[in-house]
């Protein structure tokens, strides 16, 4: 558990499945991560079974459901994800749009990176974002990281990388 001055990060657990599938098919996720074909809770438990806890087991860190600390309600994701083609891993979050332009995504990504380096030992982090996603681009570089490059996703995206 990570915690800041408004914010409790805690690693995901199947209890949150019902705000995971909320979050995925709200309009910035759909629009800036991508449709992960997440059409109920059950396929929020599957998604989260493989990809984020699976990540905590394999590399000691993964995605973080971001609360509220006054009354733990949850308000997005927050966390670290190694992708097999890049060499470092990358911060990632999501946040539900009601809680937006309050601080809370770079309250909880500086908290994460911090959590990083002092924690976990590492030196660099990563962050990919659409070149269109100027609010992403705009924290990454707040977080310190410049633009290095490009980074084409899976599904064939051309993303922006930025680095530390």
């Amino acid at each position: 558990m990570i915690v800041t001055n408004r914010l409790i990060l805690r690693e995901c657990t199947l209890q949150d499945a019902p705000f995971v599938y909320k979050l995925m098919n709200s309009e910035g996720w759909l629009k800036n991560i991508g449709n992960r074909n997440i059409n109920s809770v059950k396929d929020a438990e599957i998604y989260m079974e493989e990809n984020y806890f699976s990540s905590f087991i394999k590399y000691g860190f993964g995605s973080y459901v971001v609360r509220l600390k006054e009354d733990e309600t949850p308000i997005g994701t927050s966390g670290l994800f190694k992708r097999d083609r890049l060499d470092f891993p990358d911060i990632g979050f999501a946040y539900l749009e009601e809680y937006g332009n309050k601080g809370y995504a770079f309250e909880a990504a500086n908290a994460i990176v911090k959590y990083a380096k002092e924690t976990l030992k590492l030196q660099t982090i990563t962050g990919i974002t659409l070149p269109t996603n100027t609010a992403s681009i705009k924290l990454l570089k707040k977080l310190g990281m410049t633009e290095v490059g490009w980074y084409t996703s899976d599904d064939g995206k051309k993303l922006l990388l930025l680095s530390n």
